[in-house]
């Protein structure tokens, strides 16, 4: 069948469905996206200058904002301009052979540090490949990340230690990882006790694209009919890999939560205020007892998808020059300086600890030592395994045989 043998498809009326399929021309022929606004449901608390707004509904969350102090907004930028430096410097250091892969968040900074600073100790997280802001906030450190991606390591932390889970490299698997998770610490009686050093929820990280999947699916099935205490988090940063919104969905994710039967929010992603208020209020009603939450934190990937990506094959720089405007560490400098919150030597302290941070990192990465060959094979299973010994052994006799010049 040919392609003129295909009737069209007509469109239909979708009522109040937002769509995100509306398009600018700023060239001929160049296509730009119109992405930058998130529509008026969107919680935002500070606009792209940093003014204070209150857009979206507001309401639950205007109270968890009132009682942020001073230290704590100052922090949140801390953790915003050292995460992005983390990021950096896994960049370069990847450019410069000295780790295999990067994915970079640039641009997802308050999305990330906003989710990671609303959970409490004993919250878990489970993260896609991506969340380097998330483990900052749950004490992974950065080396630990970097030595993953440099081959050194078998996921580098220990799970349990931060409540912060292994990188997920399978798209959407953490989804239901995470829910499993959290009808475990259902039947483990820590939720909706009270106590709040006792009750727990759990937050799965994933972005626009891991919405497709299967995985993903089945967890918001499963933690709808169990009334799991689960936090979905979609990181919206406009593109799966090279495919952007218009191929992936049709319904913007905080809508589809509502056919699962639970509720959805879309939050300003690179507002970090906004990201903590949002997440907070979730995660407590996750933790009273009160079911799932999917919220769609709507920003933008700045850089590739991964440092084996290309993204001038599939986008046009002046898309990226739109959310450029939207910065989330220049509002938030902007918002503190506004309201005489912090000064320029506290800015000026940021930076010189981001260089120092810079710094160990490099020369951390660059002293890792490389681990024996061998332990490739170990911790593939909890127990020994016969085909795993084998393989080993296999492996030890091949390498001996070049030592003996054979």
């Amino acid at each position: 069948m040919s392609d003129q043998d295909v009737a069209p498809v007509p469109e239909r009326d979708l009522g109040e469905i937002s769509s995100p399929h509306h398009h600018e021309t700023v060239a001929p022929g160049v296509p730009v996206r119109d992405v930058t606004d998130g529509g008026p449901e969107m919680v935002q608390f500070l606009d792209a200058d940093g003014k204070r707004v209150s857009r979206g509904n507001c309401e639950p969350y205007e109270p968890i904002l009132e009682g942020l102090d001073p230290e704590t907004m100052r922090s949140l930028y801390r953790d915003l301009v050292l995460v992005r430096r983390v990021d950096a410097e896994g960049h370069a250091l990847q450019r410069q052979g000295e780790l295999g892969l990067w994915p970079s968040l640039l641009g997802q900074e308050a999305a990330q540090v906003g989710a990671g600073r609303a959970m409490s100790t004993q919250d878990y997280a489970f993260p896609g490949y991506r969340e380097h802001g998330v483990a900052w906030c749950k004490g992974v450190p950065p080396l630990n990340l970097l030595g993953m991606f440099r081959g050194v390591n078998h996921g580098g932390w220990d799970s349990n230690a931060n409540n912060f889970h292994l990188y997920t490299i399978v798209i959407g698997n953490q989804m239901l990882h995470a829910t499993g998770y959290a009808m475990g610490v259902q039947r483990d009686g820590a939720v909706g006790t009270g106590d709040p050093s006792r009750d727990t929820a759990v937050m799965a990280f994933t972005g626009d694209g891991g919405t497709a999947q299967g995985d993903y699916n089945e967890a918001l099935v499963f933690a709808s009919v169990a009334h799991a205490p689960v936090v979905f988090f979609v990181q919206n940063n406009q593109w799966a890999i090279s495919e952007p919104n218009e191929r992936q969905f049709r319904v913007p994710p905080y809508q589809r939560a509502k056919g699962f039967g639970f509720p959805g929010v879309r939050v300003d992603g690179n507002d970090v205020l906004a990201v903590y208020a949002v997440t907070k209020h979730a995660l407590d009603e996750a933790r009273s007892g009160q079911g799932p939450t999917l919220i769609e934190a709507f920003t933008y990937r700045m850089g590739a998808h991964t440092t084996s990506d290309d993204p001038t094959k599939y986008r046009v720089s002046a898309e990226v020059d739109l959310w450029r405007e939207k910065d989330p560490i220049k509002r938030m400098r902007s918002h503190l300086e506004r309201e005489g919150i912090a000064d320029p030597a506290f800015f000026d302290g940021i930076d010189a600890e981001a260089d120092a941070l810079a710094a160990e990192i490099r020369t951390g990465c660059q002293n890792m030592p490389d681990p024996e060959l061998p332990t490739m094979f170990d911790k593939v299973y909890a127990e020994q395994h016969p085909v795993i010994d084998r393989e080993r052994a296999e492996l030890i006799a091949y390498h001996a045989g070049f030592e003996e010049g054979n």
